[in-house]
């Protein structure tokens, strides 16, 4: 990678050399090109100049008066500096400036050497320190992208998920991870990339339910030219792709069970063959699988292979939904709020509290995916300063037109599928009609009875249904 000019010769530079004249002869000629350079004859002060400041080379002659270049090299390699360290060394001390690359040294110039020398191996060093902290910004920022704090609750099961990340993140082990659609499989996935080893390298995300078999294992393997009609070139599949990074795997069951068996051996081997190749390949790339499915009962039934699971399921990772963790329901809800305002540039100050109470008990079957995306079209198309129960009704799909993939053809369908639309839709509306009496009355259950126009008893008997405390905002006795 070559730096912008402007770049590379601004590098701050330290030299430590007793030898008065080549001190001097160095610093100029690194001065007329752009760097900002420092110089001492004494080893110790030397020392004490490369702990107080930040350089980005130490130019170090191995003969000095008050201490030896290799005893300084030592000490250097103990302090927490950045500087890249080339060693200045006659030809009869070239094995010591080899031994001192050992010890850390970025390069070494031979004495005497030319202007042209000393400036190039310079700027390598400028222009490799300049790599390395680009790369460490860019794995900084990834890791802040993805850090745990992205994936929002504080509900038990999801503080289990962050410890399982936590552990598994260093190593190289297989991982799966289990849970229902939009869950947050591939964000749990990218998070263990972010945290591993291999953050610096690709992450590369493939849906193994979107592709035919045979386009899948093109996607996969790669193919070579002729391998069937239309493959005109060679093609690189995205182990190869991937290199050393992570390749995520989801919807994982609807693999072929002929491409499960080439997925064992990438996993066992570390070996593949492109479609149509005579010849196997390697690849190092990390493999983080997802399902939504159970995977056992399928190897049961011959759906998916029984080995290849042992293999994938060396590290489980279960994620909970949603109606698992109602607890989270308002964390989420305002994470994704305050997100999409300031996507949008509005201001809305958040949720009224039956809003809020009707999100928490709203079953979610879509999952947090579904939560993000009625909070988005909220933020789209309210103007308002607090989204109410009404506003957030309809972007709840109650009041959706309903539009049947097959009407029921028995009376015994028919009671089933009025039981769907009471359950999903009904039951909802009743708690929501309780909760609002009992708060329009200050938690009295006989007010709220009364001013709804039941019996006392059968709104207890609602409220016990739908779990509802006796001492909800309870203000007055009962």
């Amino acid at each position: 990678m070559c730096f912008d000019a402007e770049v590379t010769l601004k590098g701050r530079v330290l030299i430590i050399e007793d030898e008065k004249s080549l001190a001097l002869a160095c610093r100029s000629i690194l001065e007329e090109h752009g760097h900002h350079v420092q110089h001492c004859l004494k080893g110790r002060e030397g020392l004490s100049l490369l702990q107080q400041d930040d350089f980005d080379v130490l130019l170090l002659d191995l003969r000095l008066g008050d201490m030896d270049g290799m005893q300084i090299l030592e000490e250097a390699g103990r302090m927490n500096h950045s500087a890249y360290i080339i060693i200045m060394t006659a030809y009869s001390t070239v094995p010591n400036a080899l031994e001192a690359m050992k010890l850390g040294a970025f390069d070494y110039l031979t004495k005497p050497f030319t202007d042209d020398q000393l400036i190039l191996c310079v700027r390598r060093a400028v222009e490799k320190k300049r790599l390395v902290q680009e790369n460490a910004r860019l794995k900084r920022e990834l890791v802040d992208r993805y850090a745990f704090s992205n994936i929002v609750g504080e509900n038990p099961k999801i503080l289990e998920v962050f410890q399982h990340i936590q552990r598994v993140a260093p190593t190289d082990c297989t991982v799966l991870i289990c849970g229902e659609h939009g869950t947050g499989k591939e964000l749990v996935a990218r998070a263990i990339h972010a945290h591993s080893r291999r953050a610096s390298e690709k992450f590369i995300a493939i849906d193994c339910s979107t592709l035919s078999p045979s386009l899948l294992e093109s996607e996969l393997f790669g193919h070579v030219k002729g391998a069937f009609t239309g493959a005109t070139q060679d093609k690189a599949g995205i182990f190869q792709i991937a290199g050393n990074g992570t390749l995520f795997l989801d919807d994982i069951a609807n693999l072929s069970l002929e491409i499960q068996g080439k997925l064992l051996r990438v996993l066992e081997a570390k070996e593949y063959k492109p479609v149509g190749a005579s010849e196997f390949r390697t690849t190092e790339a990390g493999v983080i699988s997802a399902t939504n499915k159970d995977l056992r009962s399928l190897a049961a039934q011959g759906a998916f292979r029984e080995d290849l699971l042992y293999r994938l399921d060396v590290f489980t990772i279960f994620l909970p939904p949603l109606r698992e963790r109602k607890d989270d329901i308002p964390r989420l809800a305002y994470h994704f709020l305050q997100l999409f305002c300031r996507k949008m540039s509005k201001h809305i100050e958040g949720f009224t509290e039956d809003a809020l109470e009707a999100m928490v008990n709203h079953p979610w079957p879509g999952n947090v995916r579904q939560l993000k995306n009625v909070v988005e079209r909220i933020v789209i198309m309210i103007d308002q300063a607090l989204v109410d129960l009404s506003t957030l009704m309809d972007h709840l799909e109650t009041r959706r037109r309903w539009s049947y993939a097959r009407i029921p053809r028995t009376l015994s369908e028919l009671k089933s599928f009025k039981k769907v639309v009471l359950r999903e839709h009904y039951d909802g509306v009743e708690k929501l009609f309780l909760l609002q009496a009992l708060r329009e009355h200050g938690g009295n259950i006989s007010k709220a009875a009364q001013a709804v126009g039941m019996q006392r008893s059968n709104f207890s008997a609602l409220m016990k249904r739908h779990h509802i405390p006796t001492s909800f905002k309870r203000s007055s006795s009962v």
